[in-house]
């Protein structure tokens, strides 16, 4: 229990910090660290139960990229505000860290087997955030149709 406070708590801090350094609005720091919080506990949990980092990094980034695409509509800002931020946790940067000093050390084997995982761990954030953008925007063209075809079956 002790370890999912502190997994939140430095996930809000991380959050929160690069979106100082970014300069978001003030009104939305809180809501920016929360975003980084909820993908980390996304990508956290389901590490615990057993799936692979890169599986658990696309889920973790679709859900920062729909609750972004939800806190954008909300305050009627960018939703790239809440992105930058809460995809920090997530950034397999020690990894690539690994990987650069087994390649230094001379130990290539290892360096490409860190190198290969931090690229895929990066293409599945990117994917994570594709996705979940194509998923908002077939349900925002669905419920605009729906209201079209509402309005026009009631409007005769």
């Amino acid at each position: 229990m002790m370890d999912i406070i502190t997994q939140i708590i430095v996930s809000f801090f991380a959050t929160a910090g690069i979106a100082i350094i970014f300069n978001v609005p003030r009104k939305t720091l809180l809501h920016c660290g929360l975003v980084g919080v909820i993908g980390w506990i996304i990508y956290y949990s389901l590490t615990e139960r057993g799936m692979d980092v890169v599986n658990a990094s696309f889920f973790g980034s679709f859900v920062i990229a729909i609750v972004a695409h939800l806190y954008a509509r909300r305050f009627k800002i960018p939703m790239i505000i809440f992105i930058v931020g809460g995809i920090i946790p997530l950034v397999p940067g020690g990894m690539a860290y690994n990987a650069m000093r087994n390649v230094v050390a001379d130990d290539y084997l290892q360096g490409l087997q860190y190198g290969l995982k931090a690229f895929l761990i990066t293409g599945a954030i990117v994917m994570g955030l594709v996705f979940a953008e194509v998923f908002t925007q077939l349900i925002v063209r669905s419920i605009r149709l729906s209201k079209l075809t509402f309005q026009r079956v009631y409007k005769k």
